[in-house]
């Protein structure tokens, strides 16, 4: 297992000089999920919820928070994005929202925190628009699942 990053040699948290390092694509994809009751999925799948289009605004709850990362998590870098998607998908027999997210960039570091970020901000924002009837709503499974670029490549979650 590698050495952590995040701290120097004396201990102390910096954070890592990325300066030399090559740029290249960089692309991460997160994946989580929030359940619920099964009345709550039908009224957001309906759109009938009084503050309107739920998934809509969880998306770009999200977008918005992957750009943040770097304000929320004290030793990320700020990066420029060049990509942000979110996918929703309903999953009716689980009574829950599966969300996956991507992000890319061009850059010297990677983004697996800024999709991170988004996956939770994304799941957190469902709970807040939901949760006047539904507090026993449940955010889980979230991680990385791939991720591409820099000197480490690529890495598929499940493989070694």
């Amino acid at each position: 297992m590698s050495e952590l990053t995040h701290f120097n040699s004396r201990g102390e948290a910096h954070m890592v000089d990325v300066g030399e390092k090559k740029q290249t694509h960089r692309r991460a994809v997160c994946e989580g999920r929030i359940i619920m009751q099964a009345e709550t999925l039908e009224k957001i799948l309906q759109g009938g919820h009084k503050k309107g289009d739920v998934l809509g605004i969880a998306r770009i709850a999200g977008i918005m928070a992957s750009k943040k990362t770097a304000d929320l998590i004290p030793l990320c870098h700020p990066l420029m994005l060049t990509h942000v998607e979110l996918d929703f998908k309903p999953e009716q027999n689980s009574n829950s929202i599966y969300c996956t997210c991507q992000v890319e960039t061009l850059g010297q570091t990677g983004v697996e925190m800024e999709a991170l970020t988004a996956i939770q901000v994304a799941l957190l924002t469902i709970y807040d628009m939901c949760k006047a009837i539904d507090r026993g709503m449940t955010i889980t499974d979230v991680g990385l699942t791939e991720k591409e670029g820099g000197k480490s490549g690529h890495w598929l979650k499940g493989e070694t």
